[in-house]
């Protein structure tokens, strides 16, 4: 099955859910799906600054335990010369989540990035992550560690992303207004292009709107990265505002 395929049988199969699941009351299966102007992932765009269509599905326990996958249309891989005909991005994820004392939360998982495709003598993109978060009210921090090769960038175990997030509902309006800072940094004799660092910080505000079942996003990204993240002429942690509509099930 192609990558197009896949993705399309993906998202026509959440949109299917509801039927299935009327029956139950409160099922632990849900579904989203996604479409943006832009797939910006860390404040850099993976769609070369075009449109993209996502959808995921999860699985959620009452012990905190939940597990999902999550898929995505992408072009850095071919765009940058690393895979021919990398155009889909699947990723898989289990973990534990709860709270504790008043008004806390944490949140502790593994995450998998897929990337199928034809790499030639290039290193694969497939990237393997730990993560740890902690939240209080609407502040959370979170912590993601790279368990080897990272995003095609080889003998890069350690490298790091931390972000810092905030997000605050007003429920009578149904609008959340979110505000994030993120770093990433890349390890290894690779974290580099010649002289330049692969290390980058990202900043972004949003601001979305529930409008019953679905909701409509507006978010603005930039970053401080460096000309490495150019391609094709396009910089891809440019001041970018992106625009969605998703929909969960």
């Amino acid at each position: 099955m192609s990558h197009s395929k896949l993705l399309n049988t993906l998202i026509l199969t959440a949109l299917a859910l509801p039927s299935i699941a009327m029956a139950e009351e409160a099922s632990p299966f849900t579904a989203n799906v996604t479409v943006a102007s832009d797939y910006l992932f860390r404040g850099i765009s993976q769609t070369g600054a075009n449109p993209t269509i996502q959808g995921g599905f999860d699985y959620a326990h009452e012990s905190g335990f939940y597990a999902g996958m999550w898929g995505s249309n992408i072009s850095w891989l071919s765009d940058a010369n690393i895979a021919s005909n990398a155009s889909f991005e699947l990723d898989t994820y289990f973990g534990f989540s709860s709270s504790f004392a008043e008004d806390f939360t944490y949140n502790v998982g593994f995450l998998r990035y897929n990337y199928p495709g034809n790499y030639g003598a290039n290193t694969k993109a497939d990237t393997d992550e730990i993560y740890g978060s902690l939240g209080y009210k609407w502040l959370t921090a979170k912590y993601s560690y790279s368990l080897g090769n990272t995003f095609g960038i080889p003998a890069a175990k350690g490298t790091n992303y931390l972000e810092v997030a905030a997000s605050y509902t007003f429920d009578d309006a149904g609008v959340t207004l979110g505000a994030h800072y993120g770093k990433q940094v890349y390890k290894g004799p690779n974290a580099g292009v010649g002289a330049t660092s692969l290390d980058y910080s990202d900043y972004s505000l949003s601001a979305s709107k529930d409008l019953g079942g679905y909701g409509l996003g507006l978010k603005y990204s930039k970053t401080n990265a460096t000309p490495a993240y150019t391609v094709l002429g396009k910089d891809l942690g440019k001041g970018t505002a992106v625009l969605s509509l998703s929909h969960s099930f």
